[in-house]
């Protein structure tokens, strides 16, 4: 059925789905204008037909540079943003919840994808632990105090901060609080706390990959986004046409300065080989001359942990470099800068713990300083 049916010569029906679907065909044209003006200001001009419009989250991933930024909606609560992609397509993406997107600037290089399945590892640690239908904290306790897994050994606030999660999903009426030792979990309780989280958190998860651009990539000494691609040799991704042309010639000039550096060979046959350990030693650099620069700003020395240490002291601040954040820790007598996690943002201006580990920390944070889920 169309949009207007002839009852009779010359008189005409208007169908009910008329409103709504030029009301639709507006709010697209809109959104066209919008990606167009962005790209203009990138001094790119691309059909209309390859742009890409999700009303959800993707069903594939996007990996791209952010060209445009803005709330979509009055309230301030979520956001849309406009990517260009490698695959040589500018995507339109909304109703992303604005607190994962904080980070993700004008110019960033982020990863959109479809919503995260996977449910929270303290969600699947209840549903084991669910016996008959039904929760206990208690039992939890004795189990993992058994077990002696838990970092910095606060089985207490380990187990309560399981009890906060079902609290919240309490709320939302997916368990039942039966008494202080005990929680109904129903049987498809993971797939049900999952859905929730979806809900809430936005329709699509999204990871910043480089808050640098391309051409300070190129040029830095940090282990980039692109040296990331460089050692993992994948371009079958990059599709020859705007931001993914632009990938392309931008590690093909990385890969240049790697070889003026020692830190790539070309071989006889044009293949480029990359020292062992690339990422590691690019980051290493490029944390030992920040510490040195910022070490000139503060009344302590820099001192670099090394791998399998454990760092400890107070969480002043963060760093962004192009290995990515890094977080300033303070004793009284130095200062270290180590990988940053979520988990601790809470907990600026707080002693807090942590092992480094391949490149990353595993945060040791006791029952007042909050437990990642």
């Amino acid at each position: 059925m169309g949009l207007a049916t002839e009852r009779a010569p010359g008189v005409w029906e208007l169908s009910e789905r008329l409103e709504p679907t030029l009301r639709e065909m507006g709010e697209r044209g809109d959104i066209i204008r919008t990606m167009q003006k962005a790209l203009r200001a990138e001094g790119a001009e691309r059909d209309p037909m390859s742009f890409a419009i999700h009303d959800a989250a993707p069903a594939t991933q996007i990996v791209g540079r952010v060209i445009d930024k803005h709330l979509s909606d009055e309230l301030g609560e979520e956001l849309t943003l406009v990517v260009d992609g490698i695959d040589g397509r500018p995507h339109h993406v909304a109703g992303m919840d604005a607190a994962r997107v904080a980070e993700a600037r004008i110019g960033s290089i982020v990863e959109i994808g479809p919503p995260d399945s996977a449910g929270r590892p303290s969600d699947r640690a209840i549903a084991d632990m669910a016996e008959g239908g039904v929760y206990r904290p208690s039992r939890h306790l004795e189990q993992v105090r058994f077990e002696g897994r838990v970092p910095g050994g606060d089985y207490d606030g380990f187990v309560a901060s399981h009890v906060r999660r079902l609290e919240a999903l309490r709320r939302a009426g997916i368990v039942e609080r039966i008494d202080a030792d005990q929680w109904r979990i129903p049987e498809d309780f993971a797939t049900r706390a999952a859905a929730h989280d979806t809900g809430r958190g936005g329709r699509a998860n999204i990871r910043v990959l480089s808050t640098f651009d391309l051409g300070s990539q190129v040029g830095a000494d940090g282990a980039t986004w692109l040296d990331r691609r460089l050692v993992g040799g994948v371009v079958s991704d990059l599709v020859p046409v705007g931001f993914g042309e632009q990938v392309r010639e931008a590690m093909e000039q990385r890969r240049e300065r790697l070889i003026e550096h020692g830190d790539a060979t070309q071989r006889p046959d044009g293949r480029v080989s990359y020292r062992p350990n690339l990422l590691a030693t690019l980051q290493e650099r490029e944390v030992a001359r920040v510490g040195a620069e910022l070490a000139a700003t503060k009344s302590v020395p820099f001192r670099g942990a090394a791998d399998g240490e454990t760092v400890s002291g107070t969480f002043t601040g963060t760093a962004q470099l192009s290995s990515g954040k890094f977080a300033i820790v303070e004793k009284s007598h130095e200062f270290t800068l180590v990988p940053w996690r979520p988990v601790i943002e809470r907990h600026l201006g707080q002693e807090v713990t942590g092992v480094v580990q391949g490149g990353s920390v595993s945060w040791q944070l006791g029952r007042n300083r909050g437990l990642e889920l």
